[in-house]
């Protein structure tokens, strides 16, 4: 793809990720997108044949890097499973507090796509979640954390619903409250090790 095609391209996907967060996807259409952008609907279909493309051009451009930027939180060694987790809650209360903030964009645009299970929207929607998941259970293997791909699904349970409730109440204590609930969890996970531990010895 040409320089200035390829430039052409990420400006609409910008124009897309600022409306469709902003406002919702279904409630933005084409033309407002290609105003946004700049550039003629002619040729926003150029580069999309669909609108169901651009939709999951825009979601695609925000699975690594909101993943990266909770990755980035945590050092790459030295914290204890429990601290690291409570840290990825505590950058979701941080977040929240920003006055843009309209919650988690994979969660509502799965929503607002919940009658169509086989929707572009849903299936990224769902593999990043899965990312997300696979990366707190790998958190929780690191530290021998038992059952570590069911308490990753527990707190991923946690977070998304956190997510929820800061959005219909703008609270940001319901993520301390997840987070405090996702502690106990990993006490009583550590507390079945050492006791599987005990009697192995």
């Amino acid at each position: 793809m040409p320089k200035d095609s390829t430039k052409t391209r990420q400006k609409l996907i910008a124009a897309a990720d600022a409306l469709f967060y902003n406002q919702g996807i279904r409630a933005v259409g084409v033309d407002a997108i290609a105003l946004a952008a700049g550039v003629t609907k002619r040729t926003l279909y150029y580069h999309f044949k669909t609108k169901d493309d651009l939709i999951a051009a825009y979601l695609d451009g925000r699975d690594q890097p909101t993943l990266g930027r909770y990755q980035a939180l945590l050092p790459k060694a030295g914290e204890p499973a429990a601290l690291r987790v409570r840290r990825v809650f505590e950058h979701l209360a941080k977040s929240c507090q920003d006055r843009q903030w309209r919650g988690c964009s994979f969660l509502r645009a799965a929503a607002e796509f919940a009658n169509l299970p086989g929707h572009p929207t849903r299936l990224i929607a769902a593999r990043h979640k899965k990312s997300f998941e696979g990366w707190l259970a790998d958190i929780l293997r690191a530290d021998a954390i038992a059952d570590a791909a069911e308490l990753a699904r527990q707190i991923m349970i946690l977070f998304d619903g956190a997510v929820a409730q800061i959005l219909i109440h703008r609270d940001p204590g319901y993520a301390a409250s997840a987070a405090e609930a996702a502690a106990l969890l990993i006490r009583n996970a550590d507390r079945r090790k050492w006791k599987s531990g005990a009697r192995a010895g």
